[in-house]
């Protein structure tokens, strides 16, 4: 393995848009899932990115747990369309729990498709 090519590894664990564009170059159809507001307790911070792509692949974070498991869910259909979607999970939400979101706050994900 090459420096180029660890260098290359090693941003891509950091930033998942770098795996979006990879992915888009490579022809893959991807969606980018991103918080874009937190309440209270939340596993992740605001601006942290999720990307799919059509085969149900995934980098990055947007929450941990069952929460990502339903982000992908969903990103089959954003893909499919190319209709955004904004996606929100929290304790009052009574699929909170189910979805692995029991820290007591509350997270909003935009999902949209690229490229």
């Amino acid at each position: 393995m090459t420096s180029q090519t660890i260098a290359q590894a090693t941003d891509d664990q950091l930033d998942p848009l770098m795996v979006a564009e990879r992915w888009m170059l490579d022809g893959r159809e991807v969606a980018v899932a991103t918080v874009i507001e937190t309440w209270g307790s939340a596993p992740r911070p605001v601006g942290s990115h999720l990307v799919i792509d059509a085969e149900g692949s995934f980098s990055g974070s947007v929450s941990g747990g069952c929460v990502e498991g339903a982000v992908i869910s969903e990103a089959a259909g954003v893909i499919a369309s190319g209709e955004p979607k904004m996606l929100e999970f929290g304790v009052a939400d009574e699929t909170a729990w189910r979805v692995g979101l029991s820290c007591g706050g509350r997270i909003q994900v935009y999902l949209e498709r690229v490229g």
